[in-house]
């Protein structure tokens, strides 16, 4: 019996330290993150960003809801880990430079890989949504020149 009482005490330890570490669920309420405007030095038009997560200890990755009235785009961008892109509204369009203007709708899933310079945006007649995944390595982002009207059209 002596030699299981120093048994049960590190398994007792054992438990209470993974106890310990154990991680609950973190649930953000809709309308408790704070939407702001895409800001003109990276997009053109009306967008709204609204923030859904953030990078932690467990992902490096951020996700945000991107909100384009009609005509609204990005500037051209690359991102150091690639973004994946879920259309959940409208119409609009996504390019990857050289590449031809690709039409995007709801449920597509638009995966991008890194380095690649590209654009997202609305149709001219519609507007679109789409949440963002982008990992994070060396930044998020390289914003870059806007798209002109003529590239867009």
């Amino acid at each position: 019996m002596k030699n299981s009482v120093p048994s049960i005490t590190a398994a007792l330890a054992l438990v209470t330290c993974v106890a310990a570490q154990a991680q609950t669920m973190q649930v953000s309420p809709n309308g408790s993150r704070a939407s702001m405007p895409g800001p003109a030095e990276t997009f053109t038009g009306i967008v709204t960003v609204t923030p859904l997560f953030t990078g932690n200890e467990h992902s490096n990755a951020s996700g945000g809801l991107v909100e384009f009235t009609p005509g609204a785009r990005s500037h051209w961008h690359t991102h150091p880990a690639g973004q994946t892109l879920i259309v959940t509204a409208g119409t609009g369009w996504v390019q990857e430079e050289g590449g031809e203007k690709i039409a995007i709708k709801p449920g597509d899933v638009i995966s991008t890989p890194p380095g690649a310079k590209h654009w997202h945006g609305a149709a001219a007649e519609s507007s679109v949504s789409h949440i963002a995944i982008t990992p994070v390595r060396d930044g998020s982002a390289e914003w870059l020149e806007p798209v002109t009207d003529e590239q867009y059209r």
